[in-house]
């Protein structure tokens, strides 16, 4: 019984670790590029300060999963694709760097900051996805933002920014081109909409 047992473990052994050595599935990885913008001469905020929030997502919970959708009811993430970080702190730096390298307002912060603020940004996320429909596919990205100014706690304004660009492949990586075009369309919006 001793000598059947030694080449069933010897076996086993090799099996596991060809299984271990096997290749696991390469995930590809995407991020948003961040948009090369004007620098403003004649800034109204330019001795003012901004703080750039969180952006809080309002139909559902974003990460650095790719998410998609062929129908409004039928949704699902990318098994191997995702974004880079998580997509709401991706949103947040590019918009810091956006408002930064315009030079709108003399120093742009994070929410993390502990230095107090002229004015607050705020942003609310009402649908960031990949939408498939048929033969067609979009890039959809639509956020709210809200100015507030920090010293009244009164709104200043607010707007909402959708778009919806076409993508030039439907697969995950046409879907990261796309967002990246929407995303230079919406931070030459969002800093036209500040001044």
């Amino acid at each position: 019984m001793r000598n059947s047992t030694l080449p069933f473990i010897v076996t086993m052994m090799i099996a596991a670790g060809l299984i271990g050595c096997s290749k696991a599935p390469v995930i590809n990885v995407y991020s948003l590029n961040i948009p090369q913008v004007q620098t403003e001469t004649a800034r109204a905020y330019k001795d003012k300060s901004i703080k750039v929030t969180f952006p809080q997502s309002i139909k559902e919970p974003l990460s650095e999963k790719m998410l998609f959708s062929y129908t409004t009811n039928d949704r699902g993430t990318y098994q191997n694709s995702q974004w880079s970080n998580h997509m709401s702190r991706i949103l947040q730096g590019t918009f810091i760097e956006v408002l930064d390298n315009s030079r709108l307002f003399k120093v742009v912060l994070s929410d993390m900051s502990t230095l107090e603020e002229n004015y607050r940004l705020e942003s609310n996320i009402f649908d960031f996805e990949h939408q498939v429909r048929g033969r067609v596919s979009y890039a959809v990205v639509s956020i709210q933002f809200t100015l507030i100014n920090a010293d009244t706690g009164r709104l200043v304004k607010s707007k909402r920014f959708s778009y919806q660009e076409p993508t030039p492949t439907t697969d995950a990586k046409g879907y990261a081109l796309a967002t990246n075009k929407a995303i230079i369309q919406l931070s030459q919006d969002l800093l036209e909409w500040l001044k």
